[in-house]
């Protein structure tokens, strides 16, 4: 029986994939994990999200809910250790606030993507003497 739609543990996963990449779609679900969940649920990871059964898509979503923690509640736990580490203000609560990198990368150069872009105040000045 071909499913329509999948729904593991509220997220809607792609029915075209093969259930081990679907399961990734996840947040807090890698390859390794899925494919850990597959085995602990005796689903065949080769197979196809639509070509799961009821029972199989129910198995799958009960083993994740009672031993693994995903989605909100790894947001959840992610954002309150975060928060922990700023309101102890050690040096990594301070990188976080800061928005700077954390495990001690160097930021003379190559930090952009936590930095942001800089904007060049020298030539905005000059621009706004000509006017």
């Amino acid at each position: 029986m071909a499913l329509k739609r999948a729904r593991i543990a509220g997220v809607d996963i792609p029915l075209e994939k093969k259930i081990k990449v679907s399961l990734t779609y996840l947040h807090g679900l890698g390859d390794t994990l899925a494919k850990k969940i597959l085995e602990e649920a005796k689903v065949d990871s080769e197979k196809r999200t639509k070509d799961l059964s009821d029972a199989e898509v129910r198995n799958l979503g009960s083993v994740i809910e009672r031993d693994y923690k995903i989605e909100g509640e790894l947001r959840q736990i992610n954002f309150r250790n975060i928060k922990r580490l700023k309101d102890i203000r050690c040096y990594r609560g301070i990188r976080h606030k800061l928005g700077l990198p954390v495990r001690g990368q160097r930021t003379r150069t190559n930090a952009v993507t936590r930095k942001g872009r800089n904007i060049a105040v020298g030539g905005l000045k000059r621009k706004l003497e000509k006017t």
